[in-house]
């Protein structure tokens, strides 16, 4: 049995009060006995402006967060999934990375968002990540001790085939970490996430952004941990906190040899037809 924690948080826009607000909920988790700790999308800065964003955006090698999650969990002996830290990757250029970070405080792996928000959600409320952020290019599956986990981030969970891939490259727990809105997560939150777990027979562990954040920006919440058959073991409301959820990685075979579906994908050419 793995016993994981998701953190669900309210990040604001400073990258210090945010870290330490995340070490607090991450310490009771391992308090917890969780062997795996999960933290939202973003997790140390919220932050939509601009020419504020890339000001207070760290690279990689130089992000005191990062070095401080890296140090706890090695404290703690756990395996740490950042869900994602606003990374910069040029002076006027971001990354949306996903780390993950093993007991002994080192990178296992990263992951780079690899599809970007532009959307307009009507009301005012429209998003182009692509004008600040550079995309991912490449699909990461790690296997750990643990499991084999796949990575991703929020919007990621519209696009069903970089989760099957993975599955089919061994991964056996998903992991969704985001920062949804308001509107699309009321709408489409718990159906995305059940069907990405029936379509694969993966757990999937979905850390979340909530509430109002300093920004202005609203976050819908709900940290959810979905079984392979698309049963919810745990949702977290819609308050910051931790929420803990205890995993029987032999439901992943047991899903799949009900219906091995990852067996029976297909190739084939798409006709057109048109008629007046």
């Amino acid at each position: 049995m793995l016993r994981a924690a998701l953190v669900q948080l309210n990040t604001g826009n400073e990258v210090g009060p945010a870290t330490d607000v995340a070490e607090a909920y991450i310490r009771e988790a391992a308090i917890g006995g969780a062997q795996f700790v999960s933290t939202p999308e973003t997790t140390h800065l919220m932050e939509m402006n601009r020419q504020v964003v890339l000001e207070k955006a760290f690279f990689q090698e130089d992000d005191p967060g990062l070095a401080r999650f890296c140090t706890l969990a090695a404290e703690l002996g756990v395996w740490l999934h950042i869900g994602s830290l606003i990374t910069k990757v040029a002076d006027d250029r971001l990354a949306n990375r996903s780390y993950l970070i093993s007991p002994n405080g080192k990178i296992a792996a990263a992951y780079n968002k690899m599809h970007l928000f532009d959307v307009d959600l009507g009301g005012g409320e429209a998003y182009r990540e692509s004008a600040l952020y550079d995309a991912g290019d490449k699909a990461v599956v790690a296997k750990t001790p643990l499991t084999t986990f796949g990575l991703s981030v929020c919007y990621d969970l519209r696009f069903p085939y970089l989760y099957r891939a993975m599955a089919e490259a061994g991964a056996k727990i998903l992991l969704i970490p985001a920062a949804f809105t308001r509107p699309t997560g009321q709408a489409h939150w718990h159906t995305l996430l059940r069907a990405r777990a029936i379509e694969t027979g993966c757990f999937v562990l979905a850390a979340a952004q909530t509430g109002h954040h300093a920004t202005g920006r609203d976050t819908y919440g709900h940290s959810l941990a979905i079984s392979p058959w698309g049963e919810v073991l745990a949702d977290a409301g819609e308050s910051p906190g931790v929420t803990f959820v205890d995993l029987d990685l032999a439901k992943v075979d047991e899903a799949r040899q009900k219906v091995p579906s990852l067996n029976h994908g297909r190739s084939f050419e798409t006709v057109y037809s048109e008629h007046s």
